[in-house]
C-alpha cells in the first residue's frame, strides 16, 4: 500500500527549452529539403520530449516497510532523524555543505528538500536528500510510517 507518491516532472517552461534542438535540426537538414527538415525536427523532437519525460519520471514513494527515492531503496526502519530544508537551505546541503557519500535524489528545479538521518548498517551513506515539493507532507507521511 502506498502512502506516499511524488513524481519529480521537470517544469512546465522545459518544454519551450526542447523545442529548441529540434527547431535547430530542422534548420541544419533545410539545405537537404523540406521533408528532411520536417523529419529531422519531428526526431529531435521526439528525442528531447521523451529525455525531458525520463529525467522527470523519477520519484519518491513510501508504502508499509519501506521509502523509495528513485533507484535507492531503504528500510524504514533505517530512516533517523529528518531535517526540512526551505531553499536556502537545500542550496547549501547540495552544494558546499554536500558529504560526497550522501544518498541524493537531486533535482536543481526543486527548491525545497528533505535530510533525513540513516542507519543503514549496508550503506555507507550518512544521509539522505530528497529533493521534494511537498518536505513536510512527507516528513509527516515518514513519522507515521514508522510508528
Amino acid at each position: 500500500m502506498r502512502l506516499y507518491e511524488e513524481r519529480l516532472g521537470v517544469p512546465r517552461t522545459w518544454h519551450w527549452l526542447a523545442a529548441l534542438p529540434a527547431v535547430m535540426t530542422g534548420l541544419v537538414l533545410l539545405p537537404l529539403g523540406p521533408v528532411a527538415a520536417g523529419a529531422g525536427l519531428a526526431a529531435a523532437a521526439a528525442l528531447a520530449a521523451l529525455g525531458l519525460y525520463a529525467y522527470g519520471a523519477v520519484g519518491i514513494v513510501v508504502t508499509g516497510g519501506h521509502l523509495t527515492a528513485g533507484t535507492h531503496r531503504f528500510p524504514l526502519a533505517s530512516l533517523g532523524l529528518a531535517e526540512i530544508l526551505d531553499a536556502e537551505e537545500a542550496f547549501l546541503w547540495r552544494t558546499r555543505r554536500a558529504d560526497g557519500r550522501a544518498a541524493m535524489l537531486l533535482r536543481g528545479y526543486v527548491p525545497t528538500a528533505l535530510r533525513i538521518e540513516l542507519n543503514h548498517p549496508g550503506h555507507p551513506a550518512p544521509y539522505l536528500y530528497l529533493s521534494t515539493r511537498q518536505p513536510t507532507t512527507l516528513l509527516a507521511v515518514l513519522a507515521f510510517a514508522r510508528r
